[in-house]
């Protein structure tokens, strides 16, 4: 969540120093608010499966922890298409 906000910044950064009006970059703004959505959402969702675990290992079953976690892979996924993205834009700007 801390780094969507400092993409959302990013924006104003490059406009002070390329002397733009002090505007935040659209592309910037998006994606960073992106990430802070994203940053709840595992927040949250981190939170239900700790509870799981937690309850589970209360009425003595062993948790089934060797399965992948399909969340994680897809978040990785995603936070490394959208890490191509920004390279490409901020090599094109």
């Amino acid at each position: 969540m801390g780094f969507g906000f400092v993409v959302a910044r990013f924006g104003l950064y490059l406009a002070e120093i390329h002397g733009g009006a002090a505007r935040p970059d659209l592309f910037s703004l998006w994606s960073g608010t992106a990430f802070i959505a994203v940053g709840v959402a595992v927040n949250l969702l981190s939170t239900r499966r700790h509870l799981r675990v937690v309850e589970e290992l209360n009425r003595g079953q062993l948790a089934d922890l060797r399965r992948p976690s399909w969340l994680a892979v897809g978040l990785a996924l995603l936070l490394a298409v959208v890490g191509i993205a920004m390279a490409v834009y901020l090599s094109l700007a």
